[in-house]
């Protein structure tokens, strides 16, 4: 691993290191407070706080994945999920940047080599974030776009475009997920802030953009021999979908709450003397109630069997957690959406209005996942029938 660049042009203050569960349950929602304190800003939507993310390399939260035998801490899924909610409920960017670091650390654990793991886990442990950058591709499609990785002597170049530049703009090691020339799925680790990141990123569109960058080989995962095999990679990356939604979820829902508290008359009925007393306000807050402790009550449950699997790899242990997670994953997602909209009425029946544009942005774009839960309404039901495993592609990044 001697070629890897070794993150050392960044100055960071020393990262803390967490030690249990409970710890970084308080120290995700100590963090989670500092976002909301600055959530007040009038275009705080349109960026990310950098100052926020050196908070958070600098917390300890972004290692705790990192397996014990690596410096790190024995860390269930359950709790892993409801610190992506935590996070993702102050703030989804930040959730959604943390989603994305957890993956490949998942990735990494369960096909990297040794010196890769020893390598990339240490990075973690010293607050290094890893944002991962797969190709554009159509939901129903297990093609990777134009992103390629190619041979060039001992290494490797990488070529094309990919989602998430967003989160890539602000990652120390920008992973990315392309195929080689024999057509396997790959995963080159880019360290960002060197000579071959340059041309890496329009980040304002979400998309990066890689031009002929250079990759020593042992930067290189092989990302495919985790679905050759019974792995979690796709079980862990669907529940912290699901942790990221239930977070947002929950921040529309308390959204709800406030505006309605705030109307001093109901908009549909005009006997009643405050929203509040509404029925109709009452019942539909009640309901989006219920279906938060759902999702929340399967995304712990689900945490549990992604547990065993891990533990106890084998293939019937994937497949539930697999099953669960993505149970749990479109449960969550739903309810977030409801939310969402439920919101955006509000908000759009208000005098006011503010923010009704970036409110129907993420409810759009959360919308845009009704063809990728078709798609595992379909597996889940030929799993029941007909017994067919979910295909490995239905989990990739």
């Amino acid at each position: 691993m001697d070629r890897i660049p070794h993150a050392t042009g960044r100055i960071r203050q020393l990262t803390a290191r967490l030690a249990s569960e409970e710890e970084a349950i308080a120290t995700a929602s100590r963090f989670a407070s500092r976002c909301r304190d600055k959530a007040s800003a009038p275009d705080r939507h349109k960026r990310v706080d950098r100052d926020e993310l050196s908070a958070l390399s600098q917390s300890g939260l972004l290692a705790i994945t990192v397996p014990p035998e690596y410096g790190g801490i024995d860390i269930s899924n359950a709790v892993l999920a409801r610190i992506a909610a935590i996070l993702s409920e102050a703030d989804t960017q930040i959730g959604r940047i943390a989603e994305s670091h957890f993956y490949i650390l998942e990735a990494l654990r369960a096909n990297g080599t040794e010196e890769q793991k020893r390598f990339f886990f240490g990075r973690a442990l010293a607050g290094d974030r890893f944002a991962a950058v797969p190709a554009e591709r159509d939901t129903d499609s297990t093609i990777y776009g134009n992103l390629r990785i190619t041979r060039d002597g001992l290494g490797y170049r990488v070529n094309g475009s990919g989602r998430d530049g967003a989160s890539a703009a602000f990652a120390d090691w920008i992973a990315v997920v392309a195929l080689n020339d024999e057509g396997r799925l790959m995963i080159a680790f880019v360290q960002h802030g060197t000579d071959s990141t340059g041309t890496a990123g329009d980040h304002a569109s979400g998309t990066a953009v890689l031009d002929n960058v250079y990759i020593h080989a042992d930067a290189v995962v092989a990302h495919d021999k985790g679905f050759e095999r019974p792995t979690t990679i796709g079980a862990l990356g669907q529940i912290l979908d699901a942790g990221v939604d239930l977070g947002a979820a929950r921040k529309s829902f308390a959204a709800v709450i406030d505006v309605i508290k705030m109307r001093s008359r109901s908009s549909t009925h005009g006997g009643a003397r405050k929203s509040a007393e509404d029925a109709r306000s009452i019942t539909r807050v009640g309901e989006l109630a219920v279906r938060l402790e759902a999702a929340t009550a399967l995304i712990d449950s689900a945490g549990l069997k992604v547990d065993i699997a891990q533990i106890e790899t084998t293939e019937e242990n994937v497949t539930a957690a697999t099953l669960a997670t993505g149970a749990a994953k479109i449960l969550s997602s739903e309810i977030a959406i409801s939310a969402s909209k439920a919101l955006l009425e509000l908000v759009a029946a208000s005098p006011a209005g503010g923010g009704i544009d970036h409110l129907r942005q993420e409810n759009g774009i959360r919308a845009q996942q009704d063809a990728a839960h078709r798609k595992y309404h379909r597996a889940l039901g030929n799993y029941h029938l007909n017994g067919v495993t979910p295909a490995s592609s239905t989990l990739r990044i």
